[in-house]
């Protein structure tokens, strides 16, 4: 089940932050995130402070994470998107993490699909969604998807320099 978060949902969201952050160190992922930095408890809580944060919750634990809503990060005025819309037609999915020791079981995928039926029950045919260069298997997992690469731009990307961020995008065609 994916639902807003609450205030409860914190602490086993920062948690997974911590295994993201972890295996990020030991080298079995790559994401680009640095700890201390992006993402945080704090990141979480500004997400439920701003009602835009949802939980995927599977047999009573929070498995995954995102932020959703209709804010575009600054330097996507910078890409040349294939489908252009005014920011009123676009949702954006940040932060989708999912906790390291509940991967495989399909729940990226579960989140995607929720924030696609959230996009179009709130009248929002674009969909925009960014990661890290690094991040291999988030652009592979978003691109199985339908999602296509418009860009890549060099910036400082949540506290982190030096980001070269992939932005990718999806119409929505129901």
């Amino acid at each position: 089940m994916i639902r807003i978060a609450t205030e409860r949902d914190i602490p086993a969201i920062a948690a997974f932050y911590d295994r993201i952050h972890d295996a990020e160190e030991a080298g079995r992922l790559a994401t680009g995130w640095l700890r201390g930095v992006y993402p945080t408890e704090d990141t979480a809580r500004l997400a439920l402070t701003e009602g835009d944060l949802f939980v995927l919750e599977d047999g009573g634990e929070i498995t995954a994470a995102a932020r959703i809503n209709r804010r575009q990060v600054d330097v996507y005025a910078q890409v040349d998107w294939r489908y252009p819309a005014t920011d009123d037609q676009v949702m954006v999915l940040h932060t989708l993490t999912v906790d390291p020791l509940k991967s495989g079981r399909g729940y990226g995928r579960k989140f995607l699909s929720f924030y696609e039926d959230y996009a179009h029950a709130h009248g929002c045919p674009v969909l925009r969604i960014d990661t890290n260069e690094r991040n291999a298997a988030a652009r592979a997992m978003y691109a199985r998807h339908g999602y296509i690469e418009s860009g890549i731009v060099p910036t400082v990307f949540n506290g982190i320099p030096g980001v070269m961020l992939v932005c990718m995008e999806k119409r929505l065609d129901r």
